[in-house]
């Protein structure tokens, strides 16, 4: 059984095109033989290869073939070339060197047979492809007048198939090919007007054939003008600049005002019109009576070629070409015939009956003209075989009534007309067979929900069985609503659902028995990409991410995989790809393009797409060229370097000039971005060199390469100096300066400025000197005296404008005179007001600036506060006759001094009266610091130090807190100390409280600055860090108890001493024993010798002497008699005299016990 697998499901069935399609023949049943496979009627091949003619076919028994050539019988065991593949009727035949396989050109047929019939394979043409040399000639000169048409004939020689032509030069280049030259669909070359240019090539015409090119000997051209080259009469056309004549349009192809073409349906229409004219005429199409059918219609050659793919019927008609240019127009209609070879409208297939069964095969084809219907039964006329009974022909179907066994055979159905012809076989197969089932047994199929599903179910029986379908075994048949069963057995659900899942069984019934089978149907949920790709653009060198987000059947394992221009994308360390998305690092041009997610299931498909367009910085523009030259511009032009994906917004123009800054590129003008040519406003006298720099979104691009120098003729400075002043640097002097022209507005070379200056008011002459500096010093004159100035600059081509006349004053003089008459008045305790008389102005000699005040404070009325007497000045401007002032920022209850000068510009003239006075007192600063600290849950030590100005005399402080932090409100609680208290323990009200609390001063004016703090929380740290642990009663007896441990074990350490100090091993255990040995009260062993008095080695001589580490170990006396520790901790056992290293040796003493080992001890 066919069928195709879905996107949506893999076993199920998609092409069901007809209902009456026929169902397939098992293979293992007895039926004739079917062609699969053949090569195509015109058949041409390699004369270089082996030829290999197919014909392949099926049946059972398995056919055998034979083959005719050219209408006879082709015996291909007597041609040693030839061979006949196995199981198979392809044709193999060989050539060695000197072999022609020309020889085996003609026409083939393949006949399949078996015990059942014969089949046909159609006439096979073989033809062997050839590439014939071109014609050897000698090709003249073509002369042709400039301005007439020409045809270049290209006339390739024929060749099998046609070649492909193609027109190069000599040297191996295209010609190059536009509306006025172009080939034809004959291969030649046209030119709808000679110009004189077309010179300068050769032209050769070129045969692509399939295994080579062959190249036709080149054409000359020599194009003849009409007259000598004239500038005046220049042509914008003529690329040589002289004049050539004009002509109306006229057709090169085809030739006359009409024409006809004959295309075959399903075949491609071309249709050419090419024009002769000058200036080049443009092609245009239509369609009479109706338009051109678009979704069919392209044009190409320049509009000189329309093609029609797939013609039809409807495409005949009269087309019309139109060449226009401005002199006129001509038009060619060309009739358009549509024939047809034939093609079916009802093609015979494969019929299988049952003994007794009725049938028929028909044929029916359809051409232009109409086809002939020929009927052969295994290759043989109908008409002119034997009769058969049942068996009856009407026109273009055969009839087959009461057919009885053994009445197979191959029918084959011609279709032929004039342009071709149709050759289909279809067996009639007699078989008597019970239903059989042609699928696997209970297969279970998977569909996504929503879709359109196919449950196939293969059988076969003779006759035809009869198909149901039941849906877990129950109720009646499944055919209507949303089933549709098809004729070969196929259910369709046209919308599968939730509610469809389950078990169908397909069941085949006839008279000769009964056939099923089982399908389990499963409902999944679609494979949906939630998230998918978007388009995105980002500049080079970013980093990009591309989501994914797939939702799936919990029930399916999908994978999900990524194309890029639907190529397999290779992830690496720059891509890589996560559950949800794809992130792609450092971007660059190579990755642009378009990224495809791809989410698969064994059943389903999702897929979604996102472009990345990578920006970057436009390239440089190019091909800078200078034009329209005047005295003070230029007009610039350049192409624009590409955007970059990114538009430009912006073009600068930058220069460069090589006679004050070389080679230093400042900015000249900024341009939008949709300019490409734009006239330059330039300065005089200057060398210029342009380059331009592009810009978009992303950023400048590198720099043009320079144009061409461009020189601007000089002229006299238009421009007047700036900032002109006069001032003085000394008191009889007048300084006048003035900034220089910059390097544009100089104009020509020798820049000098010329400086005018006279008294104002005076009426006096000016007086003026020409300098090339930017300042000029005038010596001599009074103090503070007004002068006109003015200015102007001037170069070697002339003199430039004059300035207005601005007024400079000349140097200050220290003031003459002091302010007098200083007092003060309305003293409070931090400003005073001031009084004076003024100075007479002509003394200050100068610009009057301000009298200047100078004050200190001198000490300070509360008793031993030291003060800072550092002089403070504040400047007053007043020109009234009585000044007042104020100041301000005064310390209080302190004593001041001041005096005042009246100052200009650069001088100060000499003080006035001193003035002494006193401020009043005031409120005290803060103090300064405020320091809580918490002894416990209620207590607070609070410090705090004197205020940094008392600005009086303290009379105390005062102290308020209250709860914060939503803890319950209430009354500020007020503390008041005394002022030689700086310190208190406050008890909180309330323990769990938080308060803030506010300190002041307070002077006999009031309360001065508060410092507020918060208490701290109390905590165990906060606890420990503020209580002196040395003075807890807790601590004392942790450490004396620490103390009485240590005095116990030392005491306990001297008693084990003397108990086993009388024994230094190492010194006495190779001496010999007293033959009695005295053993002292305490257990121990007390050895009698000259060594008794000695210190003991290894032992502890004094509290100063250093302790020796003891050298023995437990384990010298773990191997001998029964040693034993004793109570007090030393130790005892059986000692004898070491004799010899053969004898038994004893077990020796202990050291002396030291204070370690005393206290191992006592654990």
């Amino acid at each position: 059984m066919w069928g195709q697998g879905r996107v949506t499901a893999l076993f199920v069935s998609l092409l069901l095109w007809m209902d009456t399609a026929a169902i397939d023949v098992p293979q293992d049943v007895k039926q004739p033989p079917t062609i699969t496979k053949q090569s195509v009627k015109d058949y041409i091949v390699d004369p270089r290869d082996n030829i290999i003619i197919e014909c392949e076919a099926k049946g059972n028994p398995p056919p055998t073939f034979i083959w005719r050539r050219n209408g006879k019988y082709f015996n291909t065991a007597k041609d040693p070339r030839v061979s006949v593949r196995k199981r198979s009727g392809t044709l193999e035949i060989s050539f060695r060197s000197g072999d022609r396989p020309e020889d085996y050109e003609g026409e083939y047929q393949c006949f399949a047979n078996n015990d059942l019939g014969v089949a046909l394979s159609h006439k096979i043409l073989l033809r062997v492809s050839k590439a014939p040399l071109w014609p050897k000639e000698q090709l003249k000169p073509v002369q042709v007048s400039e301005g007439a048409p020409l045809v270049l004939p290209c006339n390739p020689p024929p060749g099998l198939p046609p070649p492909i032509t193609f027109w190069m030069s000599s040297a191996m280049t295209s010609i190059e090919q536009d509306q006025r030259v172009s080939m034809g669909l004959n291969g030649d070359l046209y030119f709808s007007h000679v110009m004189s240019r077309d010179t300068q090539t050769d032209y050769s015409c070129n045969a692509r054939f399939l295994f080579t090119i062959q190249q036709k000997n080149p054409y000359y051209l020599k194009v003849q003008t009409n007259e000598q080259y004239n500038e005046t009469s220049y042509n914008a056309s003529s690329s040589s600049g002289r004049s050539v004549p004009e002509s109306t349009p006229s057709f090169l192809s085809p030739s006359g005002t009409e024409s006809s073409k004959t295309v075959l349906r399903d075949q491609q229409l071309l249709l050419e019109c090419i024009a002769a004219g000058r200036p080049t005429p443009a092609i245009s199409w239509f369609k009479k009576g109706g338009e051109l059918p678009e979704h069919k219609v392209t044009l190409e050659n320049f509009n000189k070629t329309l093609q029609v793919s797939g013609v039809s019927e409807e495409d005949a008609g009269e087309y019309v070409c139109m060449a226009t240019n401005r002199l006129g127009s001509i038009r060619h209609a060309i009739t358009v015939h549509v024939k047809a070879a034939p093609y079916w409208l009802d093609k015979p297939t494969d019929l299988v009956l049952a003994p007794d069964e009725n049938g028929r095969l028909v044929c029916r084809a359809n051409g232009n003209p109409k086809p002939n219907i020929q009927w052969l039964v295994n290759g043989q006329p109908l008409d002119s075989s034997v009769p058969t009974q049942g068996r009856q022909l009407l026109g273009d179907t055969i009839l087959f009534r009461s057919v009885l066994m053994g009445s197979s055979a191959v029918y084959q159905c011609n279709a032929s007309n004039p342009h071709g012809y149709l050759l289909a076989n279809a067996f009639v197969s007699v078989l008597d067979m019970p239903p059989r089932m042609l699928a696997p047994k209970n297969q279970l199929i998977k569909v996504i929900e929503n879709n359109r599903t196919f449950l196939d179910c293969p059988f076969f029986g003779s006759p035809l069985p009869e198909l149901r379908w039941f849906k877990n075994g129950q109720g009646s048949g499944l055919d209507g609503g949303h089933y549709r069963v098809h004729r070969n057995g196929t259910l369709e659900i046209k919308r599968a659902r939730s509610e469809d899942e389950g078990t169908y069984t397909c069941v085949a019934n006839s008279i000769l028995g009964t056939a099923e089978n089982q399908v389990r149907l499963e409902i999944k949920e679609p494979t949906r990409i939630v998230r998918a790709p978007e388009h995105q653009s980002v500049v080079r060198g970013s980093t990009v991410r591309f989501d994914c987000k797939v939702k799936f059947d919990p029930s399916l394992t999908p994978s999900v995989t990524w194309t890029k221009d639907d190529e397999p994308l290779h992830l690496g360390w720059r891509f890589r790809k996560d559950e949800d998305a794809l992130t792609i690092s450092k971007v660059d041009e190579s990755d642009e393009g378009t990224y495809t997610c791809s989410a698969r299931t064994a059943i389903d498909l999702d897929s979604a797409s996102g472009r990345l367009t990578v920006l970057e910085r436009p390239n440089s523009p190019t091909d800078l060229e200078l034009s329209d030259p005047a005295a003070r511009s230029v007009r610039l032009t350049w192409i624009p370097g590409h955007d970059n994906q990114s538009p430009i917004t912006e073009f600068q123009v930058q220069f460069e000039e090589d006679r004050y800054q070389p080679g230093e590129w400042r900015n000249l003008s900024s341009y939008p971005g949709d300019h490409n040519s734009v006239i330059l406003q330039l300065a005089p006298f200057i060398n210029y060199k342009f380059r331009v720099i592009a810009f978009n979104a992303v950023g400048p691009s590198p720099p043009s390469e320079p144009s061409k120098r461009y020189q601007t003729s000089g002229t006299a400075p238009d421009a007047i100096p700036k900032g002109l002043r006069g001032w003085g640097s000394e008191k009889n002097n007048m300084v006048i300066s003035w900034e220089p022209l910059s390097d544009l507005e100089r104009n020509g070379p020798d820049l000098h400025y010329s400086v005018w200056w006279r008294l104002s008011d005076s009426g006096d002459p000016w007086t003026n000197v020409t300098t090339a500096a930017s300042r000029y010093e005038v010596t001599g004159t009074d103090s503070y005296k007004a002068y006109d100035l003015k200015i102007q600059a001037r170069n070697s081509f002339g003199h430039g404008p004059e300035s207005n006349v601005v007024v400079g004053y000349s140097g200050e003089d220290v003031p003459d005179s002091p302010p007098t008459n200083l007092k003060v008045s309305k003293v409070d305790s931090t400003k005073a007001h001031l009084h004076w008389t003024p100075v007479d102005m002509s003394s200050v000699h100068g610009q009057f600036k301000e009298y200047k005040l100078y004050y200190w404070r001198e000490s300070s009325l509360v008793p031993g506060l030291v003060v800072s007497k550092e002089k403070q000045t504040k400047g007053f401007f007043s020109t009234t006759a009585e000044p007042l002032a104020v100041l301000t920022d005064l310390v209080p209850f302190s004593h001041y001094h001041m005096y005042m000068v009246v100052a200009n510009s650069r001088h100060e003239g000499p003080p006035s009266n001193t003035v002494r006075f006193s401020t009043k007192e005031g409120v005290p600063d803060a103090p300064r610091f405020f320091r809580i600290n918490r002894k416990g849950l209620d207590t607070l030590h609070l410090q705090w130090d004197k205020p940094l100005e008392p600005n009086g005399i303290l009379i105390g402080y005062q102290l308020k807190y209250t709860p914060v932090n939503g803890s319950r409100g209430g009354r500020p609680l007020v503390e008041t100390f005394l002022p030689n208290v700086t310190e208190f323990m406050l008890r909180l009200p309330e323990r769990s409280t938080r308060y803030k609390l506010y300190l002041s001063a307070r002077s006999q004016v009031g309360s001065g600055q508060v410092i507020a703090e918060e208490a701290p929380l109390f905590t165990n740290e906060a606890y420990m860090d503020q209580v002196d642990i040395a003075t807890q009663g807790w601590f004392i007896g942790l450490m004396c108890a620490i103390a009485l441990i240590i005095l116990i074990l030392l005491i306990v350490c001297f008693i084990k001493r003397s108990r086993g100090g009388k024994y230094p091993v190492r010194d006495k255990k190779d001496l010999p024993l007293d033959p009695v040995d005295h053993k002292d009260q305490d257990g121990s062993f007390d050895y009698h010798s000259d060594e008794d008095n000695k210190p003991l080695q290894g032992s502890q001589t004094s509290l100063d002497a250093d302790v020796k580490e003891s050298e023995d170990s437990l384990v010298d006396y773990g191997e001998g008699g029964d040693g034993q520790f004793n109570e007090d901790g030393s130790f005892i056992g059986q000692y004898t005299v070491k004799k010899d290293k053969d004898e038994t040796e004893g077990n020796d003493s202990s050291e002396a016990t030291s204070p370690v080992n005393a206290i191992y001890s006592l654990a």
